[in-house]
Parts: structure tokens; sequence; C-alpha cells
């Protein structure tokens, strides 16, 4: 069944996750036309490819093209029209960088499979197993639904009281002309008449009574139910969306919120509002001590407040500040780059449509401007709230926002406190929300999480890091001196977040064993005996760590883009041990057969490399571990990791090449593991075709790795070759001397080769 088909027969709390993954850098109308085109191509490739991603988009492009004349077909003037803005939109953003569409929907169909994946394990996990987050849920809206029966309760019983005073004054007016008229009726029924008066009275005071009574306890029961969502569903929500935004789960339940949110508003407009007819009523009737007469106004106060108290904190920002040229780093904001940001109004009633303009102010409660950068927003500041462009919900998209640095007399770094990656900025959005016939006057606002400003991409790293130590350790968003004094985090919560830095671009976090490691480097021996441990800011971002000139941030930074780059696959199967010390290697190697080999993330690398390791053992049996020079991303943009490990070699004088590497740890063949990802041969590659080759003039070749290793070591350790071996071997020497090759290829440490696959007959 198709992933996109699959999605939509989701539960809406799913759907919802679904619905943030796509803005207008790729709009959701794109998956669902093309759902089926999209999901045959292997994306990940296209990444990795400036030719594939050029042919993928124009072929996008022509998919576009033929759903246009579908809707031609069809006479869809509205759909058509929809379309050619898409592509315009499309070839505007992606026409010179194919590869950033690629991307986009290379991370949005994994995110769509973990969505898939995270709906099929909680149906398989059943009622037995619900959360108590899910309980606390249930709670809440079984107070909704309480709240919204007893509104129905009170509006009966108010049409209720309605109709017996209708009938109360049509009888007391009628006992009046029935007395000035002085006839039709005896004494004695004139009394009786009066007395079935009194009695209606009574009972028209104990209904007003008992009307007033639960108005108080509705409005009642709405304050603890606002309390709720202002001060712990809001809350979390918000600390939820701190999380996402460091790569945390995906933050969802918006929806739900706004329905709860909704549905107190209605109820408290409609409290207003039956509060009205009451006064309508006691204008017809009144008494002494009226319960309407003493307690309307309270009534009126305590709903007016309750209701300006919600719709206050009803402005959210649902997607924070986010460069479309990375997704993956929100709230860090280059100069010159486009951002995007959208706003929720959370209370979804008509009256509100159209109704809230949104203006964005930059660094509005900053007061101590000295040292600090300033700058300018370009682009529409000012949205109009809307439920058209926002499938149903009140929004607005702030989609071409960017900021310019404001030019600074004299001296520029005077009184700095802060560097550029430290110092926080905010964006600040208003509204004010005016209904005259409501009596609401209510000045709006919401702030975005702290953004960083950088002035060039290779700020981002730094910039980076400060949004994750500040959502990590701090939810006052108002709080922009953070890192005047940052607080040091415990590696408990700290390790969590590091293991999101890898699972929010790949599919795989880190594991215990490779959170182990990087602790020890981050803390040294003291983090097996206190896994509490403390790790200062300086000590993650600023100084160098493990006796290198760069800090701990940069080096995982590198191994980051390294994976993405170029080992994706190989870590997402697993196959990639990566964070290991030499000591625990040897330990884990030292027991296994010759040949077994792992692969670890090189230390002393600040750009990201990786190497293998493999153990041997000498004429005495003791084990020997060897390990090649780290390979970095300049090697690996040539030949794939797979390849390397599928035609090393180790070399020698008066040696035949042999390929050291037997097993993946534990005891994986070399080619199971690696197999799949070697690079295919083509029909060129076959034994030579010596029409072809007479014709270029040139013989195939392919680049191979080789040790040069000293004699003595080679004849001490020597290892049987495999049939691949020998063949490789023969293809690459042919007719000529080992000795010579050998002389050739001496005084070499690791290099690449060109390995010709046919030699001339002529040495």
């Amino acid at each position: 069944m198709a992933q996109w088909y699959q999605l939509q027969m989701l539960d809406s709390k799913y759907l919802e996750q679904v619905d943030q993954l796509y803005d207008d850098s790729f709009p959701m109308d794109v998956r669902q036309y093309l759902s089926k085109w999209i999901e045959s191509i292997d994306w990940e490739a296209v990444v990795y490819n400036d030719s594939l991603a050029t042919v993928r988009f124009h072929e996008l492009l022509s998919q576009l093209d033929d759903q246009h004349s579908r809707f031609a077909l069809e006479n869809n003037f509205l759909l058509q029209h929809n379309i050619r803005k898409i592509k315009r939109n499309l070839q505007d953003r992606f026409q010179e960088d194919p590869i950033h569409m690629a991307m986009i929907i290379t991370r949005n169909l994994k995110e769509e499979q973990k969505i898939l994946e995270t709906a099929k394990s909680t149906e398989q996990e059943g009622e037995s197993a619900v959360s108590a987050m899910v309980i606390e849920k249930q709670k809440l809206d079984n107070k909704v639904k309480e709240i919204k029966e007893k509104f129905q309760s009170v509006d009966q019983n108010i049409k209720a009281l309605e109709d017996l005073q209708d009938e109360y004054d049509f009888k007391v007016n009628t006992l009046k002309n029935i007395e000035n008229e002085k006839n039709g009726m005896t004494p004695k029924e004139l009394a009786q008449e009066k007395l079935n008066l009194s009695r209606m009275c009574l009972d028209l005071k104990a209904k007003r009574q008992d009307v007033v009574a639960k108005l108080g306890e509705l409005l009642l029961l709405s304050q603890s139910l606002v309390s709720d969502l202002v001060t712990e569903e809001l809350l979390e929500w918000k600390q939820r969306q701190q999380i996402a935004c460091i790569g945390g789960p995906p933050n969802a339940c918006v929806d739900q919120l706004q329905n709860w949110f909704t549905a107190v508003a209605e109820c408290l407009q409609q409290v207003r509002q039956h509060l009205k007819k009451l006064q309508e009523l006691e204008q017809m009737f009144t008494y002494d001590s009226d319960p309407i007469t003493q307690k309307k106004a309270l009534l009126e106060a305590r709903a007016l407040e309750l209701l300006k108290n919600l719709l206050s904190n009803s402005l959210v920002v649902e997607r924070q500040p986010c460069m479309p040229t990375h997704p993956q780093r929100p709230l860090v904001l280059k100069t010159g780059v486009q951002f995007t940001v959208k706003l929720r109004f959370l209370v979804k009633l008509p009256e509100f449509n159209y109704q809230l303009k949104v203006r964005t102010l930059f660094d509005k409660d900053v007061t101590d401007k000295k040292g600090i950068r300033k700058f300018n927003i370009l682009g529409t500041n000012t949205k109009v709230m809307n439920m058209e462009e926002s499938n149903g919900s009140l929004a607005a998209e702030f989609r071409h926002l960017q900021l310019k640095e404001q030019k600074v007399t004299g001296n520029k770094h005077n009184e700095v406190p802060l560097i550029v990656t430290e110092e926080l900025h905010s964006l600040c959005f208003e509204s004010e929300l005016q209904l005259n016939q409501s009596g609401l006057d209510i000045r709006l606002e919401a702030v975005s999480l702290p953004v960083v400003v950088i002035s060039n991409v290779c700020q981002l790293p730094s910039g980076w890091a400060s949004i994750l130590w500040y959502n990590m350790l701090c939810t006052e968003p108002k709080n922009l001196k953070f890192f005047l004094s940052p607080p040091a985090a415990k590696w408990s919560q700290f390790s969590e977040i590091l293991s999101w830095q890898f699972s929010s671009v790949t599919k795989r976090g880190l594991n215990q064993e490779q959170l182990n490691m990087l602790a020890d480097k981050l803390l040294g021996a003291k983090a097996k005996r206190n896994p509490e441990g403390l790790i200062p800011w300086t000590k993650f971002c600023k100084q160098s760590a493990m006796e290198k000139t760069f800090p701990f941030w940069l080096w995982i930074e590198g191994i980051l883009d390294l994976i993405k780059r170029h080992l994706l696959p190989l870590w997402n199967d697993g196959y990639i041990m990566g964070f290991i010390s030499k000591e625990r290697e040897k330990q884990l190697l030292s027991d296994r057969c010759p040949g077994t080999f792992l692969l670890r993330f090189s230390e002393s690398s600040k750009e990201g490399a990786i190497t293998f390791t493999w153990i041997e053992h000498d004429v005495h049996g003791k084990p020997v571990y060897r390990s090649v020079e780290p390979y970095t991303k300049k090697e690996l943009s040539a030949v794939t990791l797979s390849d390397i490990i599928r035609t090393y070699k180790v070399m020698a004088v008066e040696n035949i090449p042999e390929n050291p590497l037997r097993f993946l740890y534990p005891n994986i063949p070399k080619d199971k593991a690696f197999g799949k990802y070697y690079t295919k041969p083509t029909e060129t590659q076959e034994p030579m075709d010596v029409e072809n080759t007479e014709k270029s003039g040139y013989m195939k070749t392919e680049l191979i790795s080789v040790s040069e290793v000293h004699p003595s070591r080679m004849q001490d350790n020597m290892m049987p070759m495999s049939p691949d071996d020998f063949r490789v071997l023969e293809q690459v020497v042919g007719h000529r001397d080992i000795d010579a090759l050998a002389n050739n290829l001496l005084g070499y440490g690791q290099f690449d080769v060109q390995m010709s696959t046919e030699f001339q007959n002529e040495s």
C-alpha cells in the first residue's frame, strides 16, 4: 500500500504531524498530486548526485505539467491556476539548487515513515498501555464535555425561565384587566387566581435563583478549565515545541489545544449572551432581593475576565523561525536569507476571522542594547490572520522575512558582552482584538523562542550549539541574557539531546555504548561513577576537547555532516560503531578471528573522518591491531567507504597484496554486510572489449586504497588470500613482475591507486 495513502487513513492527531511537514518550500499539493511518482524515486541517492538531482527536478516540473493538462480537461480553472503558481514557486526556489529539493523530499518521506511507525506502535500497544499523559488529556476532554453539558442545561433552564415569565406576565396583565372591568369573576375565583399567581411568582423566583446559581457554577468550572489550559496545557505544549526544535519528538496536539481553547471560549461567549438575556428578563420583572439584580454585574465581570485571560494567551508561534535552506536548524537565522514563521490563534471562532492583524517586531523587549547588534526586518512584516489559507485554523504565516544588520558608527566592538553566536534575539508578534458589540478590546502578544543571528554560514554550527544549550536548560523565552552566565548541563539530559542530533537527520540515534564513550571524553573516568556529572557550556562548545585544537561540539558536527553526505546507509543499518575508544576497541576485537574489523570515527579530525581497525595475530598468536589512516570527506567523495573496504589492500616488497578485512564485528562476512552498497559493475567493466578500447585509447580504471607496510610485518602476520583476492591480483598484475609492481608502490603510506582491470599484452 502506498505510503501517502496509508497516512491519509490515520487519526487526525497523526495527520496534524504530517501537515507540519509541508509548507510553501514544498507544498502538500505536490505530495498529493505526484505521490506515486515521488515514492518511486530513490531520493537518498538523488541527494548525493548533482546531475541526477537536476534530472529529477525537471521530471517533477514535467509531472506538474501533466497534472495541469488533466485539470484543463476537467475545466477546473482554480486548480490550473494553483498548479501554475506552485510550478513557478518551485522553479524560483530550486532551479539553481535541485539538491535542496531532494533533501526536503527525503526528509519528509522519512518523517512520514516515522509517523506511520508511531501510529502502528500505538495501535499495537492498545488501551492497556495508555500513558499517564493520555489519561490527563482524557480528564481534560471530560472537563470540556462537562462544561458543554452544563451549558446545555443552563440554556434549557433559561428558556424555561423565559417561558414561565412570559406566562406570568400574561396572567398578571389578564388579572388586572379583569379587576378593572370588575366583572367576569367571582371574588372567590379572583382570590384563587391571585393565589395561583403568587405560587407562580414563587416558582419564578426559584427558577431565577437556580439559573443564576448554575451560571455561577458554570463560570467556576470555566475558571478551573482556563487555568488548566493556560498554566499547564499551553506551557506543556510550548515545552514540547522546544524539544522538537532541537531534534526531539515532533510536537503535536496543537489542534487538540485549539479545540479546547475554542470550546471554552464559545462557552464563555454564550454565558455572556445568557447574562444579557437575564438582564432583559430583569427589566421586564424584578423584585427585592432579585438574584439577577444582585449577581449579574459580578457574573458579567467574571465571564469577561475569564474570556480575556483565555484570548490573551491564545496567540502562539505555531512554527518557530526557520530558514527553508536549513530546515533541521531552526532558530538560527542568517542575515540576508529569507526565513519563515507561523502564528496561530487558538480560539477559532467565525467572528474572529480577518479581525486580527499581526505585526512583527525584532528585539522589542530588549531594553539595554549596549554592545548588542541591531537588525531591521525586511519583507512583509504584517499579516491578517484568516482561516482560508491555513487548513481551517486561524493563522498567519510569514514566508519572506529577512534580517539586515544596522550599520554601527564608531567602535563596533566597544562593550560587546557576548560573541555573535551567544547573542540571543527574539521576534515579537503583536495584534489587537476589538469587538465593540462584545465589549472586547484586548492587546495580544506572542514571542518566539530566542534566535541566533549569524552573518556567515560557517557560524551555523556554533549558533546551533547555542540553540541546543538554551532550549535544553531554559524555558523562559525572554531570557536573552542566558549566555552571560550559562548553567552547566547534567549528562543524563545532555546525552539524550546529543542522541537526537543523530536520530533527527538519520534513522538511528546513539546507543548506550556510544554515549558511554562520549561521556568519557567530556567527563573523564568519573562519568562511569556519576552519570549526573555536570558539563560546562565552555567545555561543550568553546574549550578544545580531547587535547585537540577544536571544541567537542564542532567535532560532533563534523561527524554528523560526514554521515549525512557519505555514510548515511551504513549508519542507518548499524554497521558503523562510530564512537568507541581505542581501549574498548581492543577489548571487542581481542577474542575475534583474524580479519575482524570495525568502523569508528576519528578523534583527531575537526571536519569528520572515519577509519577501520582490524585484528591479526603474530607468529606467537599474540593479537595485533591495525588501523588505517582516517578517510575524510575528500577521499569519500571519490570512493565510497563500502568500495574502499571491498578493494582495500596491504602490500609490502616481495609480497603480493592482500585484503586484511574479512568480517565486520562481531562476525558478519564483509561482503554480506557491504555487498549491497558496492558500486555495481557496468558492461564496460566486463572483460575488456578490445574494439571499444582501441576506439577510446583508454583502459577502464577504479580507485583502491593501498597501505604499504614493512616486509617483516607481512611475513609475521601473513593471512591466507581468498579466491577473490587472487582474481583481483590477476587482473591487476597480469604479466608484470610482482616485485616491479611493489617497487612502484613502495614509499606510500595510504593512498589511492588507479588499478587497471585489464593490461595490454606488452609489458
